[in-house]
């Protein structure tokens, strides 16, 4: 009997310990929930709004998959903490709800450079993990976070990153089904949703800054070169590209080749590190000398060609191919 009672005293104690007990755990798990929807219903009126739009109890429900009696009873509560209005239909931010919106925004796609950058995780995983990673961070750890990394502007899809002030950019670029025939254009911004056209897209090569020039568009496709290859897509996957005119600097890049393919002990002039590259990894290579105007050629390779060594302001350096393909180069006369 007393072995019972203390059994049942254990579970009762299981369920209502504060903190750690069932009943706590649940409570919090259910915070938690609430937040995340919250934060996602904010960034679906943010991008509404910047899309010229606005949100609706219909379009909200669409995008975060909840039936509409949820949606609505969500809007009612976002309404009581000020986070929104409605005005008919439609959805509109408050200044405070578009201040908490800008900082899941910036979170993600912070959360986004890191993961491609330095976790080096498949650019197709990265954002389903941000937006799991997105909503734990306070907005000093999203500062300190933005600052390890260099403080870069835009996200692995050329997304900019809204400042620690709340100011987002508007992402440049024309879409590629509007792009004018034989015109070149460096690539600025990779939809990546829907994931399925994305995944097209990365599984072709292109990236964000290659310069492609449209031979050739039908109803049925387009087709591009960026010099050296032609790549077909289907109009639907190409409207996820968008191009941006070339500055006088990016048209002498297309004079350069990635330090990855410079010949052994061949001497070459750093012209920049592309703009695909952000965070730890590109600070790196400008702290080694990588910076445009240096002087750099392989001196080195083992027998599987990568590692290679660099020799760059007097110093040897050792670099994975993967890291020297985003030096471009060019090549000094060989007189």
């Amino acid at each position: 009997m007393i072995v019972w009672f203390v059994l049942l005293a254990g579970c009762i104690l299981l369920i209502v310990l504060p903190r750690i007990g069932l009943m706590a755990l649940y409570r919090a798990w259910q915070t938690t929930r609430e937040r995340e929807r919250v934060e996602d219903a904010l960034k679906h009126l943010l991008n509404r709004e910047h899309l010229g739009r606005h949100a609706t109890p219909e379009s909200l429900s669409g995008a975060m998959g909840l039936p509409r009696a949820t949606v609505m009873r969500l809007i009612e509560k976002m309404e009581a903490q000020g986070l929104l209005e409605t005005r008919g239909l439609e959805l509109h931010l408050t200044a405070e709800g578009e201040r908490w919106a800008l900082h899941v925004v910036r979170a993600h796609r912070l959360w986004e450079r890191y993961l491609a950058d330095e976790a080096r995780m498949p650019l197709a995983q990265v954002h389903a993990e941000a937006q799991r990673r997105e909503h734990a961070l306070t907005a000093d750890q999203v500062d300190e976070l933005e600052a390890a990394m260099g403080y870069p502007r835009h996200d692995p899809h050329g997304d900019p990153i809204p400042s620690r002030e709340g100011v987002l950019p508007q992402a440049e670029g024309m879409l590629l089904t509007a792009w004018p025939l034989d015109e070149p254009g460096r690539i600025v911004h990779l939809e990546d949703e829907p994931a399925l056209a994305y995944e097209q897209i990365l599984a072709t090569g292109l990236g964000l800054g290659k310069v492609v020039r449209v031979l050739e568009r039908t109803p049925q496709r387009l087709v591009l070169s960026d010099g050296e290859h032609e790549y077909r897509l289907a109009p639907t996957v190409a409207a996820n590209i968008s191009l941006a005119p070339l500055t006088g600097a990016e048209a002498a890049r297309n004079h350069t080749i990635p330090l990855s393919e410079l010949p052994l002990r061949r001497m070459a002039e750093v012209v920049a590190i592309d703009d695909e590259l952000q965070g730890f990894t590109r600070r790196r290579l400008l702290d080694l000398g990588l910076t445009p105007g240096a002087v750099v050629y392989p001196e080195l390779q083992n027998a599987f060609a990568d590692p290679r060594a660099y020799r760059v302001r007097g110093s040897l350096i050792a670099l994975r191919k993967d890291q020297a393909s985003h030096v471009l180069v060019r090549p000094q006369s060989l007189n």
